[in-house]
C-alpha cells in the first residue's frame, strides 16, 4: 500500500509490457490492463515471479467507456489509490486511404481515440477525488508528427490523441494533473511485425525489405526496443517532470525532426 500505483492499458505485450516492467523497478505496484486474458495474466504472473503481489491483470476493452471507469475503480479497491494512468492501447491497420474498410476505421478509432477520451475521463475523475494530482501518458505516434502514407486512419487517430492531451493539460493543470504523451517511432513489437507485413505486400516486397528500408531512415541507425519506449514513459511519470504538461516527446532515434 505503500508504494504508487500506475495503470497501463494494453499492456499484455510490446511497449506496455515494458512500461509495467519498468514502473514495478521504480516502486510502482502495476494494474496490467489488456483485451487478451491470457497476455495480461502471463505480464502479471512474470511481474509477480520477481515482485511478489505487486501486479494483478484485468480484462477489458477500452472502447468501452464503462469498463474503463470500472477498471479504475477496481484498481482502486484493489490497490488503495491511483498515481498514474498510461493509456498505452491501440490497434493499427495498412491500407490506401480509398481502399480502407469503414468497419476498421470505425473500430480504430473507437479504440485509439474514444479509448484515449475514457481514460483520462476514468483516471482525471479518481485523481480529483483523491485531491492530490496525478500523472496521464497517453500513446501518440511518430505518426501523429508527419502522417504517414497507407496509414491514414491511424495517423489520424493519433494526431487526435496529441490534440486531446493537450485540451486536457490545459483543463486539469489546475488540480495538479499532468497530460503527456509519447511518439514512438520503429519500435521492434508484435504490431510492427504486422505493420510491415501488410505494408509489404501492397509495396510488392518481402516485410525483410520493408523493415531494412524504414530503418534506414533513422539516424541512429537502429530500431527502438519496447524499454526506449518505457524510459521515456518513466521520466514523465517521475518527480523530475513534474512541471512538463501537455507535451508529446518523439522516440524515433532520429527519424525526423519537427
Amino acid at each position: 500500500m505503500s508504494n504508487k500505483v500506475a495503470i497501463i492499458t494494453g499492456s499484455g505485450r510490446g511497449i506496455g509490457q515494458a512500461i509495467a516492467t519498468r514502473l514495478i523497478k521504480e516502486n510502482y505496484d502495476v494494474a496490467i490492463a489488456d483485451i487478451d486474458p491470457a497476455t495480461a495474466k502471463f505480464v502479471a504472473d512474470d511481474i509477480n515471479a520477481t515482485a511478489p503481489h505487486r501486479a494483478k491483470y484485468y480484462v477489458l476493452d477500452v472502447a468501452d467507456r464503462t469498463a474503463v471507469f470500472d477498471l479504475v475503480d477496481q484498481v482502486v479497491q484493489d490497490f488503495g489509490r491511483l498515481d498514474v494512468f498510461v493509456n498505452n492501447a491501440g490497434i493499427a491497420f495498412i491500407d490506401k486511404i480509398v481502399d480502407s474498410d469503414p468497419k476498421k476505421v470505425e473500430r480504430l478509432f473507437d479504440v485509439n481515440i474514444k479509448g484515449t477520451f475514457w481514460g483520462i475521463q476514468a483516471a482525471a475523475t479518481q485523481f480529483q477525488k483523491q485531491g492530490d494530482g496525478g500523472r496521464i501518458v497517453n500513446a501518440a505516434s511518430l505518426a501523429a508528427v508527419e502522417g504517414s502514407a497507407l496509414q491514414s486512419a491511424y495517423s489520424a487517430s493519433k494526431f487526435a490523441i496529441r490534440g486531446l492531451g493537450q485540451s486536457a493539460a490545459k483543463e486539469l493543470a489546475i488540480d495538479n494533473i499532468t497530460v503527456n504523451a509519447y511518439d514512438p517511432g520503429i519500435v521492434l513489437t508484435p504490431m510492427r511485425d504486422e505493420i510491415d507485413r501488410q505494408t509489404a505486400k501492397i509495396k510488392g516486397t518481402t516485410p525483410e525489405i520493408q523493415r531494412q528500408n524504414v530503418i534506414g531512415e533513422i539516424a541512429l541507425g537502429r530500431a527502438a526496443l519496447p524499454e526506449d519506449v518505457a524510459d521515456v514513459v518513466a521520466f514523465l511519470v517521475s518527480p523530475d517532470a513534474k512541471y512538463i504538461t501537455g507535451q508529446s516527446i518523439l522516440i524515433d532515434g532520429g527519424m525526423r525532426f519537427h
